[in-house]
Order: structure tokens, then sequence, then C-alpha cells
């Protein structure tokens, strides 16, 4: 089976928040440990995270080190940086044996073709802001910048304020499924391109949602902040579902 999970915000709110979110991951990485072969973490994993040549940020130990056995075990782990996670150098490819992506791409997953992304910094031309907030965020320049003359505590501190913000724009009890038009037109005028993807995928928007129209299909997952969390599985027939995980269920 192929998992697909994206905005575990892991770090997110106050300590409280943030070990209930860990402990959740922890609990759905075991659950699937059993017959996973491959595992798409499709951005947000982390709330904020800026890796230093050599720091990294604190926590998270145990999802890291369930993500490491699941490698060493075979299966085949890969992250796709999001907006809140894209400041990533080596470190989680060298520790834990994770393939990261830094752009969207068709992927052939299972025989099939999947278009894969976490969703930000896409069809956005008509937002010039937007895109120039993206392309400074992106630069390597004002990044190596950060690295030299801030102090990892003080702009940790800041990019965890930052996310915060951020994230709550993305609050679902402000996103409805019109919200989510620019990714479907995107996926439409992709697909018009390129008719042997099978489905995209994305996160972001933290909304579970499904589009279907002719030959196009666009899947959405939600973000961990709430009851229960929507992923998506994919099996060796290549049919894709989204799914639930209780949040709160008593942690094993």
């Amino acid at each position: 089976m192929i998992y697909f999970v994206s905005d575990i915000h892991l770090g997110a709110g106050d300590a409280k928040q943030a070990k209930r979110t860990e402990q959740a991951f922890c609990r759905w990485l075991d659950a699937i440990a059993k017959d996973a072969t491959c595992i798409y973490l499709m951005g947000d994993i982390f709330d904020f995270w800026f890796e230093y040549r050599r720091v990294v940020p604190q926590g998270f130990v145990r999802v890291l080190g369930r993500l490491a056995q699941l490698f060493d075990r075979g299966v085949k782990v890969v992250f796709y940086a999001g907006n809140h996670d894209m400041w990533c150098y080596d470190y989680l490819e060298k520790e834990c044996g994770i393939e990261v992506v830094r752009a969207p791409r068709v992927e052939v997953v299972n025989g099939a073709k999947l278009h894969l992304a976490h969703g930000d910094n896409m069809n956005i031309h008509g937002d010039p802001m937007l895109k120039l907030m993206n392309r400074a965020f992106r630069s390597n320049v004002l990044r190596a910048i950060f690295s030299w003359l801030i102090h990892p505590d003080l702009f940790l501190k800041f990019g965890q304020w930052w996310s915060g913000k951020s994230r709550k724009s993305h609050s679902t009890e402000n996103i409805t499924a019109d919200n989510l038009h620019y990714l479907v037109d995107y996926a439409r005028e992709h697909r018009s391109q390129n008719n042997d993807v099978l489905a995209y995928i994305f996160g972001h928007m933290h909304l579970p949602y499904r589009h279907t129209e002719d030959d196009l299909d666009v899947l959405f997952m939600s973000d961990w902040s709430g009851a229960r969390a929507t992923y998506i599985v994919m099996d060796d027939s290549n049919n894709l579902e989204l799914k639930t995980f209780d949040i709160d269920e008593t942690v094993s």
C-alpha cells in the first residue's frame, strides 16, 4: 500500500497541542507500518523547519526515529517540502533516509503517473505580492544571510511566530471548496497537455476534498489540528481513496 499525508504541522500550538499531534502522527505511522511500501509526506510536516548547516530544530525525535526505522525496513519515504518546511539541507536524507523533493513533479507510482505537490506557489500569476514573497522565501541568498547573521534561537522563534500566523489563515473555518479552484484550474490545464496523468494530489489548503470531472481527478488532504485527519491510500490496483484517522484515540 502507498500512503500520502500532509500538513501535520509538528510543533504547532502550545505544548499540549504539539504533543497531541506528534503522538497521533506516531500512532498513524505505527498503524500503516504493517503494509506500507511507500509513504509520501506532502509538505508542512513541520510547522516550521529552518535547517542550518550543522543545526536543526529541536524536537520531533519520535517522528524522525519512526521514519528512519521505516526506511531501514525497506519502506520508501518521500518528502515534498511545503511552505512551512522548505528550508532543509540534507539532514533528513542523511539521518533518516528520506528523499527530499523541492518542487512539484509528475512521478510514476506503482506504474501510474501522479502529479504530486504540496500546493503552494502554484497558479498564482494574478497575485504579484504573493509571487514576490514566495521568491524571497525561496532565495538561497536570503537564506544564507539569515544563516550567517541571525542566531538560531532568534530566527526559530521568529519563524514559529510567522508560521502560526500563516497556518491560521488556512483554518478550515475560513476555507471552502471554492478556495481550491486555483489548484483545480492548474490540474485541468496541466492534464490537457498530459492526458496520461492518473490523478493530482495536493495538501496545503487543509481541506479534505475530491474533485472529479471527465478524466480529471484532484485530491486534497486535511491538516492534523482537528478531531480527525484525512490522508490518501493507493492500493495495488492504483485505486485512490481518501481515508480518515481519529486523532484523539488512546495512544498506544
